[in-house]
């Protein structure tokens, strides 16, 4: 079907498209071990061949909530001040219209199946609130885990010093799990609103390859842990600043012996094929039910993650393995199995979604849109992406990442600067190295262009 705006910026009623919004938990971009040979995902890489790839895109905090928050809101973490995993937005922002609330009020059905907001720590008094519905979504559900999702051989890899560190070979189908429950759920879904005739936004939330690392036996079967590389830091690996590593999860870390890395790795990748199970069953349907040419598909990771680099295995730190995940967008008028490579942020897909659909936000946003490089992929965008992360009440750091650059400020006056030419690991920091004066002067000034923080009242 013909995608084009009319003139007053609406789109004619047969023309809306329908949005397909998928999200994994804690899924990184490639790099390190992390390898697009390794990695099996047979369906992002179908998905990719249908849109555009993003490879340099950024979330605008390295932690779940704060990052799903920004994302939905259309605005950065220091403007919403949500930094952490127990603060719901609502508290803060009653009012506030989100990316699905936005589609709601202009015709569209939203339904939200899975983790898309931060609900995994809610409690169940909490959940239903957390979810959103009647506000962000018509519907909205998440799958508990049930007593058939834990049957196999489960091992924490601290002793249980990290409660969630733990790999899972679990015996049961993939729909014991609650992401296969999950996309059953979106699939229903698209196919009861497409008998409608109405457009629809269904968002599908999967918590793979989140900890715990629960996955089917037959994933893990497909990465045998004696093959699996290890990673291993340089030698002569630039000390990480005092507030760039967030606390003493690295100790335990520091006791990891390979077999413990090689099974940490080994589930994490389990996680990531059975999540790209889930997506493959959602392209079928889209493609069983003829939606493809009018459905703007967004896939994305909430964030990035360690495997090892500086001896890190989880997220929230600056580094690029934390601050840079997986993005692809496939939609009608985007050309297909393009990578774009220039920086991009998450708050940029509110205004993307927004502009292909047609309307205009209540409200300035954060981001920009997409549109233009998803139609032509050599065109310009933007030149830098920012992350924000918190250490506690009072200390902070905030980074920019150019296509060059990797340039952080911390709150104790600390600095650091990457040069990704050279060093794409963020291995050597340079900001102390001659001849890099006028770099770190420019990058300070784009963070000093960011809304203030810690947020003023």
């Amino acid at each position: 079907m013909a995608f084009s705006a009319v003139l007053c910026g609406q789109l004619a009623a047969a023309e809306r498209p329908n949005v397909l919004l998928i999200m994994a938990d804690d899924f990184r971009d490639t790099g390190g071990v992390f390898t697009k040979a390794l990695a099996k995902t047979p369906n992002l890489d179908r998905l990719a061949a249908r849109g555009v790839r993003f490879a340099n895109a950024f979330a605008q905090y390295p932690v779940c909530n704060p990052s799903r928050t920004s994302l939905l809101t259309g605005l950065r973490c220091e403007q919403t001040g949500i930094v952490g995993n127990q603060e719901f937005f609502r508290d803060k922002w009653p009012d506030l219209v989100t990316l699905p609330q936005l589609l709601r009020q202009e015709g569209w059905t939203a339904h939200s199946f899975g983790k898309i907001y931060h609900t995994a720590n809610t409690g169940e008094g909490q959940r239903e609130t957390w979810l959103d519905a009647g506000k962000s979504w018509d519907k909205a559900s998440a799958a508990p885990p049930t007593a058939a999702a834990r049957k196999g051989e489960i091992r924490n890899l601290t002793g249980g010093k990290l409660p969630w560190c733990e790999v899972g070979i679990m015996d049961g189908p993939d729909d014991d799990q609650p992401d296969a429950q999950t996309a059953a759920a979106a699939i229903r879904s698209m196919e009861e609103l497409s008998a409608s005739g109405k457009p629809w936004m269904v968002a599908a939330g999967f918590h793979r390859p989140h900890d715990p690392f629960h996955s089917p036996r037959k994933y893990f079967d497909l990465y045998p842990k004696d093959t699996l590389p290890i990673y291993r830091d340089p030698a002569n690996m630039a000390a990480a600043a005092p507030l760039s590593i967030s606390g003493g999860w690295a100790e335990t870390f520091a006791k990891f012996t390979d077999d413990d890395r090689r099974s940490f790795l080994q589930a994490y990748l389990a996680g990531v094929s059975f999540m790209d199970a889930q997506v493959g069953r959602l392209l079928d349907a889209l493609d069983r039910l003829k939606l493809g040419d009018n459905t703007i598909i967004i896939f994305l990771g909430d964030h990035g993650y360690h495997l090892g680099e500086r001896d890190w295995w989880n997220k929230n730190t600056l580094f690029d393995r934390s601050c840079r995940a997986p993005l692809i967008i496939a939609s009608p008028g985007a050309k297909a199995g393009q990578t774009f490579r220039a920086p991009v942020e998450f708050v940029d897909i509110y205004p993307t979604v927004a502009d292909l659909c047609g309307l205009q936000a209540t409200r300035a946003l954060a981001g920009k849109s997409l549109r233009p490089v998803l139609e032509d992929p050599g065109r310009a965008h933007k030149d830098a992406a920012f992350t924000l992360v918190t250490r506690g009440p009072k200390n902070f750091g905030q980074t920019v990442r150019t296509a060059r650059w990797r340039f952080t400020q911390w709150s104790d006056g600390a600095i650091e600067l990457y040069d990704h030419d050279a060093d794409p690991e963020e291995t050597r920091d340079v900001s102390a190295t001659d001849g890099h004066a006028a770099v770190i002067a420019q990058l300070k000034e784009r963070l000093h262009s960011l809304p203030s923080w810690p947020k003023t009242k």
